[in-house]
């Protein structure tokens, strides 16, 4: 039987969501944080409205340290901006009460509500998050933590904004090592700036 739902006996989905260029790349030639590329495509309508809808079924975000840090010095305030668009302070809103778990070997602390320091890798923290009860578990655009779950196999959503954009260089999201399989296209959405946003289902054959 194929199905695409998760194999490992848990409800709980596990989301990768990314934003990647044409050529596969989740940066750019100019380092880690060469990302301007992205920015008019995050902004779309689209864009906004995909977030909200595969963020809305989630009560765990997973996240890097240099993510964490990005997005605990800008989006808590964004709830209360009324000159934001409501999607964003939406979003923030989601930020703020969901549980957030951070990766990092550097940081002591996180202070943002309800976020703490993961004590495990990520392979191993998501096989514990599934045994307990929650929705669905998602990783906020840090490739390096959807890498190593993708890895260990345990993504079972894809969510990808395809930015129509050759990077020309940078960090590839897919490399060489990952388990193969294959995916069944969800949903899809064209952005007004012609970006995409893809969701893929994991493809899992059952004896």
């Amino acid at each position: 039987m194929t199905t695409s739902t998760t194999e490992h006996g848990s409800a709980r989905r596990v989301v990768a969501n990314i934003s990647l260029s044409l050529d596969g790349r989740v940066n750019g030639a100019g380092g880690e944080y060469d990302m301007s590329w992205i920015v008019p495509h995050a902004i779309s309508d689209a864009s906004r409205s995909h977030m909200v809808r595969v963020t809305a079924a989630a009560t765990t975000a997973l996240l890097g340290r240099k993510n964490y840090q990005g997005f605990a010095g800008y989006w808590p305030a964004v709830a209360d901006d009324e000159n934001a668009d409501p999607r964003d302070r939406q979003f923030s809103r989601w930020l703020n009460t969901v549980e957030k778990v951070v990766f990092s070997t550097t940081l002591d602390r996180v202070e943002w509500d309800n976020a703490r320091l993961a004590d495990a890798d990520p392979a191993a923290t998501v096989k514990h998050l599934r045994q307990q009860a929650g929705g669905d578990i998602i990783v906020l655009a840090s490739s390096s933590i959807i890498r190593q779950l993708l890895e260990a196999d345990e993504v079972d959503r894809l969510s990808i904004t395809l930015c129509p954009e050759v990077a020309g260089g940078g960090s590839h999201l897919f490399t060489d090592g990952l388990v193969a399989g294959s995916w069944s296209l969800t949903d899809t959405t064209a952005a007004e700036s012609g970006a995409l946003c893809l969701l893929y289902d994991r493809i899992r054959t059952h004896a």
